[in-house]
């Protein structure tokens, strides 16, 4: 065999590598790596030479001018915080808003003179340079000036009072300040002191701020305003959850800052609102294994947390997620709005909780929830998979839109629950109300999941025995029923329905819809016939624990009898729509003469659904039938949540700052059996921080008193929120409003 045709040995493979392995770095790709941490900075030397020291080092430099003191004016009372709004921020440090003047005041070793040439800097991040806007030299005089405006305003003697105003697009976050001055060696300036850090927020009041809102009722509310009303329930029951935000709580900007640090969000990209509510929309929630602040939890079993239900504010859940650097255990779509509302708010964007009833996860694009019917009109429940959530909540905030057309702008959704993702991870927004409203869904971001959300039609199919379906029956009103908000200014509500949809039915509407087609959407374009029997479900409130008549109306508008063979199924829902447990199921055969109409009777009993329910006691009865003469389908369909006992919070003593008050939470347990592990939680913006107890055991029919003692810190109007909560009975609360005097 020739060597031609030998077969070649192949070469030994390398041995494996020994040792740690190889350090990862930047090296190559850029000469430093971006800043993405607000808590890390440089030290600026306190002297920088002009050139080399002579032989005999450094002359004297007792006749130039040197800095004695710096006072940041960042007491409570002065008018650094008072003029930016940020008189109620428990810090020690000042904090001011972007784009509008605050002062500062500097003492010489003598009388400032105009030749002498002093600067006083600011900076923000480890890497600070002037031409990414991390580095901001400020000069007292007009013939020099930077990006931030500066003047002074007063001197004494050898004081200054010295103006600075932050450029109204500049970083937001915690900024480093030293003062320096120039001698003919070079330059020197104080030394690094925590006292001289100040923070820089969104600057709502400022008309060349980004996030600017020209209406002083509205900013009260949704930048200054602590108490929150989140909406829940049913779209004809509606129920009201208190929330303490506590933007202003001491660690809560803090923490808000450590959530952009955490998220590794580039310190330049920090002055846009549109790229920091998109990166915190994801890092509310932890469910891109990005550590983010929550964890969602539907499942009803809260041992290694606190449940949903539970929460009373933001404050114990930002300052846990801060300290402890891991996800806080758990939340659901409220939690993560409110959390996410108390991040906005400190920041200085405003913003406010939004609660959509009967809202639509349309996971595929198709605008469409689909119930499938057996062919006797019954639902068949292992082929019907879409759900319609009872309640949603979401976020809206106030920002300009310059990446979209004119008119675009104003209020934007932003929404942290994971439900799908965007762009690779689960966040959605900020999309403009506007284009969601006129069916621009093609403008970024997730408009289209939005308009999902108020605007799908529920569809419901025949399916054959042979598997294809047909349309019978389509429902265009029922999602997106009611949008709602807190009123600005009281603790009513307000209806934001006509801002995300024309009228249903409506021309515009319709025009709308044509709209979004042309951008993917499509929905169910058949439109069958209506049936001649109407099916009426009455409106029902019911506690807990009672027994209840369901009264089924069926309304023959035909000349001719009618006979409907009905199926009524009851079920245990979460308020997401996802369906627990069964506990009814009866098929009555219905005859209603021409033009009349006749009651169905159904008798619920408790013992059927109490040892069913889920944490927020809704039932969900759906109804539907066929009619023998024509063959049209009937379908109903109503949410009953039920209705828990309440707390009752009463407040008494002096009702003046910084005198004591006492707070008591009492509760009754209804119930003939025991609630076991529970917890109760208190908390009252300006008046305490949150408190817990445990009880092991609340047997049936006794009653408790908690009580705790507190001092007011500021005046105003507030109260204190408490919950209870254990794994017999969720959603148990109530609150005591109160009046603080000086």
């Amino acid at each position: 065999m020739s060597d031609q045709d030998a077969t070649p040995t192949p070469s030994p493979a390398p041995p494996p590598p020994s040792g740690p392995p190889p350090k990862v770095t930047n090296r190559g790709r850029s000469a430093a790596p971006i800043p993405s941490s607000n808590s890390a900075s440089s030290d600026i030397p306190d002297f920088e030479f002009f050139g080399v020291p002579g032989p005999r080092g450094l002359p004297p430099l007792t006749e130039y001018l040197d800095i004695t003191d710096v006072d940041m004016m960042r007491r409570p009372n002065e008018s650094n915080k008072m003029q930016h709004h940020t008189m109620h921020y428990h810090s020690d440090q000042l904090i001011v808003r972007r784009g509008q003047e605050f002062q500062v005041k500097i003492t010489f070793n003598r009388p400032y003179v105009s030749t002498d040439k002093i600067a006083v800097e600011f900076i923000i991040g480890s890497s600070p340079q002037f031409s990414k806007g991390t580095y901001i030299p400020v000069f007292p005089t007009k013939e020099r000036q930077s990006s931030w405006a500066g003047r002074i305003t007063n001197q004494s003697g050898n004081e200054i009072t010295m103006g600075i105003t932050p450029a109204a697009n500049c970083i937001v976050g915690k900024y480093s300040m030293y003062v320096a001055v120039s001698t003919p060696f070079g330059i020197r300036r104080t030394r690094r002191d925590n006292s001289r850090d100040l923070y820089i927020l969104f600057n709502p009041w400022a008309s060349a701020d980004a996030v600017f809102l020209d209406d002083e009722t509205e900013r009260k509310e949704c930048v200054m305003n602590e108490v929150g009303i989140i909406y829940h329930g049913a779209h004809d029951d509606i129920s009201e959850r208190n929330w303490n935000y506590g933007q202003f709580n001491y660690g809560v900007l803090d923490a808000c800052i450590y959530i952009m640090d955490r998220s590794e969000m580039p310190i330049t990209n920090r002055g846009d609102p549109i790229k920091v509510t998109r990166k915190a929309s994801a890092m509310l929630n932890s469910h891109d294994d990005d550590n983010g602040v929550l964890v969602g939890n539907w499942s009803g079993d809260y041992t290694y947390g606190v449940a949903p239900t539970s929460w009373t504010g933001s404050t114990d859940i930002l300052l846990a997620y801060a300290s402890s650097k891991m996800p806080v255990c758990y939340a659901q779509c409220w939690v993560y709005a409110a959390v996410f509302n108390t991040f906005l708010r400190c920041l200085g964007i405003p913003s406010r909780v939004v609660t959509n009833f009967f809202s639509a996860h349309d996971n595929d694009g198709n605008l469409k929830t689909d119930i499938i019917l057996k062919e006797n009109g019954a639902i068949d429940r292992e082929r019907t998979r879409d759900s319609v959530w009872n309640y949603h909540c979401w976020n809206e905030c106030y920002m300009s839109r310059p990446d979209l057309p004119a008119g675009f702008g104003g209020w934007q959704v932003v929404d942290a629950t994971p439900q799908e993702t965007s762009d690779g991870m689960y966040r959605c927004g900020p999309a403009s109300v506007q284009a969601i409203k006129h069916g621009q869904i093609c403008f970024p971001f997730d408009a289209a999941f939005v308009f999902a959300e108020v605007n799908s039609d529920v569809v419901f199919y025949s399916r054959r025995k042979d598997g294809t379906m047909d349309p019978v029956r389509v429902n265009q009103t029922h999602i997106g029923r009611l949008v709602l908000t807190k009123a600005p200014g009281g603790m009513t509500r307000r209806d934001l329905t006509d801002q995300y949809k024309f009228p249903e039915g409506s021309t515009e509407e319709r025009t709308v819809l044509e709209k979004a087609e042309q951008y993917g959407c499509k929905r169910e374009k058949s439109n069958p016939p209506p049936a001649d029997v109407d099916l009426v479900l009455p409106t029902l409130e019911i506690s807990v624990g009672d027994d209840f008549e369901l009264s089924l109306e069926f309304i023959n508008r035909s000349d001719q009898r009618r006979t409907v063979e009905a199926y009524i199924s009851g079920s245990v829902v979460f308020y997401t729509g996802v369906t627990s447990n069964d506990f009814l199921n009866e098929s009555p055969t219905v005859k209603i003469d021409p033009n009349k109409s006749v009651k169905e009777l159904v008798t619920v009993e408790s013992k059927k659904y109490m040892s069913k329910l889920v944490e927020q006691a809704n039932l969900n009865f759906i109804v539907t039938g066929k009619i023998k003469e024509t063959g049209q389908i009937v379908t109903a369909m109503k949410v009953v949540t039920l209705h828990n006992p309440k707390l009752i919070v009463e407040v008494s003593g002096g009702g003046r700052v910084s005198e004591e008050m006492m707070a008591s939470v009492q509760f009754t347990n209804p119930f003939t059996f025991s609630l076991e592990g529970v917890y109760i939680r208190m908390e009252g913006p300006g008046l305490m921080s949150p408190k817990s107890k445990y009880y092991s055991m609340i047997p049936g029919g006794s009653s408790l008193t908690w009580t705790e003692f507190f001092t007011p810190q500021r005046t105003g109007s507030t109260r204190v929120i408490a919950t209870l909560d254990c794994p017999a009975l969720r959603q148990v609360y109530g609150q005591a409003t109160v009046t603080i005097q000086p």
